[in-house]
């Protein structure tokens, strides 16, 4: 394993290859398959808001965050860029994306949640990208997630979760009425129904 490494201009072209690659198969690279064996620290942080900092300092270009994030992948609790020739270990706060729009088609049980994350990646909430809600350690606040691809999930925004809550019901979930909300035929429980009326 190798510490303090840097985006070399290799690495930037191997992201690239692959991205050209992926876009003639009109998918994302398959970072799945690729398994090298060098692993470099890299000084890489994507902050709860999602923000990314390289060394320190924002990286102010979307199309450059895009494109990492097409060669993000975790591995147990920790997050890579993956290339085929190595893996570059980075720092995520929370998690890797931010769910910043949604968009409702339908109504009630027969209703799609469609996420759209800082990175324009796009997931439809359903059995294949479950919602989850977790309590934020820090501000003891709930924290909406949902899966974007493979273990990448997006933190949904306090906007759009105010949206989220709007849509929410309550349903009988084994002998406890739950509040939360359908999208993709599955019924994603937030909270206890007591614990949310007024």
């Amino acid at each position: 394993m190798s510490s303090g490494g840097g985006i070399s201009p290799n690495i930037m072209k191997e992201i690239e290859r692959a991205n050209a690659d992926a876009r003639n198969g009109r998918g994302l690279p398959p970072i799945h398959k690729w398994h090298p064996d060098l692993v470099v620290d890299l000084d890489m942080r994507i902050h709860r808001d999602g923000r990314w900092d390289y060394m320190g300092s924002p990286i102010g270009r979307k199309p450059m965050v895009k494109l990492f994030s097409t060669v993000l992948r975790k591995d147990g609790d920790e997050y890579f860029l993956v290339t085929p020739p190595e893996k570059l270990r980075i720092t995520v706060d929370d998690a890797p994306f931010v769910a910043v729009a949604m968009e409702v088609k339908g109504a009630g049980r027969q209703q799609v949640l469609v996420f759209t994350t800082n990175v324009d990646d796009v997931t439809a909430a359903g059995p294949d990208a479950p919602l989850r809600m977790a309590i934020d350690p820090q501000s003891h606040e709930p924290a909406p997630y949902v899966l974007v691809r493979d273990r990448l999930e997006a933190l949904i925004n306090r906007a759009v979760f105010y949206d989220l809550v709007a849509l929410g019901v309550e349903e009988m979930i084994d002998e406890e009425l739950r509040f939360g909300v359908w999208s993709g035929g599955v019924f994603f429980p937030f909270a206890r129904a007591d614990e949310v009326r007024p």
